[in-house]
């Protein structure tokens, strides 16, 4: 499966952003959609994922602020940021695969810059 991301950008604190993914090729593996994300000096962390079913989860930092959706006629997906947060601030990664504990598959990254 191929990822494409897109979005991103500059955002103040309190401000939304909205990311984008479409996938193609195999959906085998778009059981599981969601993003990643990773800021300079720390790992990468998985922000929010959806199942092809809608099952959500989110990571607790995100939680009331971000919302991951699924589109599966179009093998889209989207986070929408709300209230972000300078510490949101990050390269993001669409990613997939069959479990969330299974994403083998990755898009190029966009990056996220939150001003305070």
């Amino acid at each position: 499966v191929q990822l494409q991301a897109s979005g991103g950008g500059l955002a103040q604190a309190g401000g939304s952003l909205r990311l984008s993914c479409a996938a193609s090729g195999s959906m085998f593996w778009t059981n599981v959609m969601g993003w990643w994300r990773q800021a300079p000096g720390k790992q990468r962390e998985l922000v929010a994922t959806i199942t092809r079913a809608g099952e959500t989860y989110y990571v607790d930092s995100v939680k009331g602020r971000f919302s991951i959706s699924r589109d599966n006629a179009k093998n889209t997906i989207a986070l929408q940021m709300n209230s972000l947060k300078p510490e949101d601030t990050a390269t993001y990664y669409c990613s997939a695969g069959t479990l969330r504990s299974n994403m083998p598959a990755w898009g190029s990254g966009t990056q996220v810059t939150v001003s305070s």
